[in-house]
């Protein structure tokens, strides 16, 4: 049985306080809080566990690259990849995604054919696409979300045409919240010979997934949402698009044999892994996944689900504020405006003042930001360390926002 509580006690920076009242951290959206265990994994690496990985024999460099590689696997069983194989490890979602534009997209694409994408979706998988529009005269085709910030997946399916090459989607907007059936549109692109890539930076810390059962072709995730370490995270390849993939970056570990006159590349994933890597990032960020898995992810996803319900509930009896997106299939992520002059930022000020961590301003989304017709939004976003009783005290600082502002 979920028991937050306890959950709670193994993060201890929910211990402290902020201007003098006790943290509420509801910016987990941006960046999540770390348990124990991954501060204590973190400061055994670099204490007494320390070296580079994979080229060294000796007794140091073995224990860093056993710890660093297993964590290849971790991923593999946290979103059911299949095989560690298909997994390659990075910095995160942003590396992820531009791999797959340098990579894969480039070599296949020229001017005129498109790639499909959400009006929700985070600018690092916008930017990246914007660069083939840019370099190669590549076409975005944009597909607009409804008044209550649902994606129809056959609105999507439909966008796609005879020069499209690929759909990149989000499987959890990080600004309104909405879960997107990114099976149903991985299903309906395949019909159509068209590759799919998942953006799960959102949606692998809230729910179970399962990259086959979805039949996505790129999945990306990120370590600091998932309680890790910043500058850890992966991407799950299908096997047909890492055939199909071009070395990203050339350096150490990617290759096999360098001569003045050739070069052979490792065999994939270490074919797209240049360079000393984020030894010890990765290695928390399996911790984290070890952590999360033992807890369930089925039973994080039943807590953030009531939480998400009481927080709707709250939230929408407060009729001068303003939720952003009323998706039915919504998680436990919350935009909001108040009616009058309050900015996000002053919003964000005065919550901060009652010790409510929230973040403000266009969170990386700004064409879906022009979409619904606000400068800004304050966010409040849930993990799976938060209770009840800090939603109360979300209301309770939004209703002296409105005192103020209103």
């Amino acid at each position: 049985m979920f028991d937050v509580q306890k959950v709670r006690a193994d993060f201890p920076i929910l211990s402290r306080k902020v201007n003098g009242k006790p943290l509420v951290y509801l910016d987990n959206g941006a960046s999540a809080q770390k348990p124990q265990v991954v501060i204590d994994a973190i400061n055994t690496a670099y204490a007494e566990e320390y070296a580079n990985v994979h080229r060294g024999l000796h007794t140091l460099s073995t224990i860093a690259t056993e710890k660093y590689e297993s964590v290849r696997g971790k991923i593999a069983r946290f979103i059911n990849a299949g095989s560690e194989d298909n997994i390659i490890l990075n910095s995160g979602t942003t590396e992820g995604i531009n791999m797959v534009s340098y990579a894969w997209a480039a070599p296949r694409m020229q001017a005129g054919d498109e790639i499909v994408l959400s009006i929700m979706e985070h600018h690092a998988n916008i930017v990246p696409w914007h660069f083939l529009r840019e370099r190669l005269g590549v076409v975005i085709k944009w597909v607009d979300v409804d008044a209550n910030g649902d994606l129809d997946p056959d609105a999507v399916i439909a966008a796609i045409g005879p020069k499209t090459k690929l759909v990149a989607v989000t499987q959890m907007s990080n600004v309104l919240g909405t879960v997107i059936d990114v099976k149903t549109i991985c299903a309906g692109a395949h019909e159509k010979g068209v590759p799919v890539l998942v953006d799960g930076s959102q949606s692998a810390v809230h729910m179970p997934i399962d990259v086959c059962d979805i039949g996505a072709d790129f999945f990306a995730i990120t370590g600091h949402k998932l309680y890790g370490p910043s500058g850890s995270g992966a991407i799950y390849v299908s096997p047909d698009r890492m055939a199909e993939m071009r070395p990203f970056m050339g350096g150490g570990d990617m290759i096999r044999e360098v001569s003045r006159d050739s070069v052979i590349y490792n065999d994939a994933p270490m074919k797209f892994e240049a360079g000393t890597p984020g030894i010890v990032q990765t290695i928390g960020l399996g911790v984290a996944l070890d952590y999360m898995m033992n807890i369930g992810m089925d039973a994080i996803a039943e807590h953030e689900k009531a939480l998400c319900s009481y927080a709707r509930g709250k939230l929408d009896g407060l009729n001068w504020l303003n939720v952003q997106g009323q998706s039915a299939t919504k998680g436990a992520i919350f935009s909001l405006t108040i009616d009058g002059a309050a900015h996000a930022h002053d919003i964000s000020t005065v919550l901060d003042k009652k010790g409510v961590a929230v973040r403000a301003g266009t969170h990386c989304a700004m064409p879906l930001m022009d979409h619904m017709g606000v400068g800004a939004t304050c966010r409040a976003s849930f993990g799976m360390y938060n209770t009840v009783e800090e939603v109360d005290v979300l209301v309770d600082a939004l209703e002296l926002c409105h005192e103020l502002f209103g």
